[in-house]
């Protein structure tokens, strides 16, 4: 059975992945985060798509976590191959060159909202719930929670929502700078902040979210070089050269990609 429903818009240029994980509310098992994988190696190879939503079947989770009934059975060494196979999953989201928005259409728990961290930009229902709660579990986040979230929000409040693992309602992720955006019909809101990222040139966007994610890794001087070696990426495209025609033609551009 998959795992995911994947719908195409815009010739391509957007595609909708939908976790469609039925009663166990969207939870990570290790089907679901192999397709996943899949799915973005697949992504890497399609030119025309630029970026690409991701959200939850029905409107109770975007992601409950970890499927915690498929977790009782394993072994110890099965959940720490399980835990390496998620850390990789999550990584070629964050340097794909693609850009992914997280539809949370409803609870993001656990590993949910670890996906939703890995994605470059979250949109929000109003009725949606995000925490992490592992230490509930007595076990801490083991997707990259613990390092996604302190750089995106500080090391404060990171503290305060693993610490407690209490959940954050959608007015208080927007004001933590959680999410980027909350809006009724998420996925239609997700959709149309992906159109305005496809807009970009793909070379571009690519290398701006390359600049940006890998610079954040590194010290100043080294980020800067990094900068300047993706700037170096577009400085030879026929896309460049579009955009400023477009520009100076006072109409709207046309990139390829190249």
């Amino acid at each position: 059975m998959a795992e995911f429903r994947v719908e195409s818009h815009h010739d391509g240029a957007i595609e909708v992945w939908t976790i469609d994980g039925g009663e166990r509310r969207n939870a990570i098992s290790r089907a679901m985060r192999a397709e996943l994988e899949h799915l973005i190696e697949e992504a890497g190879k399609k030119p025309a798509l630029r970026a690409v939503v991701i959200t939850g079947a029905g409107d109770r989770a975007f992601c409950a976590g970890a499927d915690l009934k498929e977790r009782s059975t394993m072994s110890e060494e099965e959940v720490r191959t399980f835990l390496l196979d998620l850390r990789r999953t999550f990584r070629a989201l964050e340097l794909s060159d693609k850009i992914f928005v997280a539809a949370i259409n409803g609870a993001a728990f656990g590993g949910g909202l670890e996906l939703a961290l890995a994605c470059d930009l979250r949109v929000m229902s109003p009725g949606a719930k995000v925490a992490l709660t592992e230490t509930r579990l007595a076990i801490i986040p083991g997707g990259g929670g613990t390092q996604r979230l302190p750089r995106l929000v500080g090391m404060a409040v990171a503290k305060d929502l693993i610490l407690t693992g209490r959940p954050v309602e959608a007015d208080e992720a927007l004001r933590i700078g959680l999410v980027h955006r909350v809006s009724e019909g998420v996925v239609s809101a997700a959709i149309a902040l992906a159109e305005e990222v496809a807009a970009g040139g793909p070379i571009a966007l690519a290398a701006a979210k390359a600049a940006i994610q890998q610079g954040m890794e590194l010290p100043l001087d080294e980020a800067l070089e990094l900068e300047y070696r993706q700037y170096e990426r577009t400085l030879h495209t026929q896309d460049r050269l579009e955009g400023l025609a477009a520009f100076r033609e006072k109409r709207k551009p046309v990139y390829r990609g190249v």
